[in-house]
């Protein structure tokens, strides 16, 4: 099912006029796709000296991709992943540099735990980079376990019980990733 895009609860400023943002479902393979790709390669692969493979942009295609946009400019994006029919794992989260420090990453995150969890999903875990361990516990995440290094650099295992859609929460512990 693909869930339309939804205007996020608030708007944020920008050039002292009022811009929703809307956040959204993006499909694999278009054009705003392919922005997508850029942002995350510009932001996260490249200071890294890596590159995303063909092989790699087409092994997402199971995955979903969800962006925000604010005044029709793509401000942030992220992935998840299914891991099972319970868990689903976020992958690389970007805002836009333009859009970091406004509320943009903490209203994809709401409307990606709210898009999971319509879709059944009851957990989301995720590899966060070190710096942004404080963002994602302010957002009820927890770290698990031990520090660990993965693309260059450091990152810890985190992890939330998505809570309502009819079902209690948690039941039974995490699964291991």
């Amino acid at each position: 099912m693909f869930i339309p895009a939804i205007p996020v609860s608030h708007a944020i400023s920008a050039m002292n006029e009022e811009a929703p943002t809307v956040c959204s479902e993006v499909r694999h393979g278009t054009d705003e796709y392919r922005q997508t790709v850029a942002l995350r390669d510009e932001l996260l692969r490249r200071p890294l000296g890596l590159k995303f493979s063909p092989e790699e942009l087409a092994q997402e295609k199971d995955s979903f991709h969800l962006a925000c946009r604010q005044g029709g400019t793509l401000a942030a994006c992220l992935v998840l992943e299914p891991m099972s029919a319970r868990r689903i794992q976020m992958r690389q989260l970007a805002v836009a540099a333009d859009f970091q420090g406004r509320g943009i990453g903490r209203s994809l995150m709401g409307y990606s735990e709210s898009f999971a969890r319509q879709r059944g999903y009851r957990e989301i875990v995720m590899h966060a980079r070190e710096e942004a361990v404080g963002f994602y516990e302010k957002l009820g995440y927890r770290r698990e376990g031990g520090r660990f290094t993965e693309v260059t650099i450091p990152h810890f295992v985190m992890r939330k019980t998505l809570a309502g859609g009819g079902e209690a929460a948690g039941g039974g512990g995490a699964e291991p990733l």
